[in-house]
C-alpha cells in the first residue's frame, strides 16, 4: 500500500484503496464483471495506530453535529410558527433532514463512509463492511456530535428551544408504542436498504456513475421516510439524533419512549443487512459454492 492513501471507508487499511468501476472492473474475476470486497476483520489492531481511523471518527462527529444543528433549527421554526402554512411545514422538515443527509454523505463518504447514523453503522457492521472497533468508535462520535449540535441550538435560544420541544422524538398522541416501534423499524429498513443498494460493489462495477450519485438516493430515502413518519414519532431512524435531542431537551416525556428510537432502528438495520446480504446478493451461498 505504499504511496496510496489508507482506505478509511471500509475500516480495514490493508484492503485495496478502492473498487474499480465501469469497464475496468470487468476482468477482475473469472466469469464476473466485479470483485466482491473481502469482509472486514472483527478487530484490526493496526487501525488504532492509524490517523485515518481518528480522522474518520472526527468526520462522523462533525457531520452529525451539522445534521442536528440544521434539522433542529428547522423543527424549531415550524413548531413556533403560528401556522404550518406560514413556514416550511412538515415537507420542509423532511427536506431539511433528507437534504442534509445528501450533502453530508457526499462530503464525508470518502473519509468515513458517511454513515452519520449508528443504525447505518450497525447494519454495515453486520454485513462485515467495517470492523467492530471502527463501528463502536463511529457510534460514540456520532452520539457526541448529535449532543453538541443540539446543545449549540439550545444555546442560541434556550426559551424558544424548550418551548418548541427541542426536536426530541416522542410517540405522538393517538399512536401506541407498537405503532412507533413499527414505524421506526420500517423507516430504518428503507434507509439502510437504500444505503446497501446505492453502495453495492456489483452495481458500482456496472454503472460508473453510481458512486457519484449514491448520496442522492440515500438523502431521498430519508426525505420520504420523514414525510411518512413525522406524524407518528417525529421520525427517528437515527439513534444519535434521538439521543442528542433527548439529552439536551431533558424533559421526562422525552425519555418515556426513548428505547423505541434505539430498538426500532437497530432492528430495521439488521433486517436490511440480512435482506441485502442473504436475499439480494446471496453472498453466503456464493461463499459456500
Amino acid at each position: 500500500m505504499e504511496g496510496k492513501e489508507e482506505d478509511v471507508r471500509v475500516g480495514a487499511n490493508k484492503f485495496p484503496e478502492r473498487q474499480p468501476i465501469g469497464t475496468a472492473a470487468q476482468s477482475q474475476e473469472e466469469g464476473k464483471d466485479y470483485k466482491e470486497p473481502p469482509p472486514a476483520p472483527l478487530f484490526e489492531p493496526g487501525e488504532l495506530a492509524s490517523w485515518s481511523f481518528y480522522r474518520a471518527g472526527i468526520a462522523e462527529f462533525m457531520a452529525t453535529f451539522l445534521f442536528l444543528y440544521i434539522t433542529i433549527l428547522t423543527v424549531m421554526g415550524v413548531n413556533n410558527s403560528p401556522s404550518k402554512c406560514s413556514t416550511v411545514g412538515i415537507q420542509g422538515i423532511a427536506w431539511a433532514f433528507g437534504g442534509m443527509i445528501f450533502a453530508l454523505v457526499y462530503c464525508t463518504a470518502g473519509i468515513s463512509g458517511g454513515h452519520i447514523n449508528p443504525a447505518v453503522t450497525f447494519g454495515l457492521l453486520l454485513a462485515r463492511k467495517l470492523s467492530l472497533t471502527r463501528a463502536l468508535f463511529y457510534m460514540v462520535m456520532q452520539c457526541l456530535g448529535a449532543i453538541c449540535g443540539a446543545g449549540v441550538v439550545k444555546g442560541f435560544r434556550k426559551g424558544l428551544y424548550e418551548g418548541s420541544g427541542g426536536g426530541a422524538n416522542v410517540v405522538a398522541p393517538g399512536y401506541t408504542k407498537g405503532d412507533g416501534l413499527g414505524a421506526e423499524i420500517v423507516g430504518t429498513f428503507i434507509l439502510v436498504y437504500t444505503v446497501f443498494s446505492a453502495t453495492d460493489a456489483k452495481r458500482n462495477a456496472r454503472d460508473s456513475h453510481v458512486p457519484i450519485l449514491a448520496p442522492l438516493p440515500i438523502g431521498f430515502a430519508v426525505f420520504l421516510v420523514h414525510l411518512a413518519t413525522i406524524p407518528i414519532t417525529g421520525t427517528g431512524i437515527n439513534p444519535a439524533r434521538s439521543l442528542g435531542a433527548a439529552i439536551i431537551y431533558n424533559r421526562p416525556h422525552a425519555w418515556h419512549d426513548h428505547w423505541i428510537f434505539w430498538v426500532g432502528p437497530f432492528i430495521g438495520a439488521a433486517l436490511a443487512a440480512i435482506y441485502h446480504v442473504v436475499v439480494i446478493r446471496a453472498i453466503p451461498f456464493k461463499s459456500r459454492a
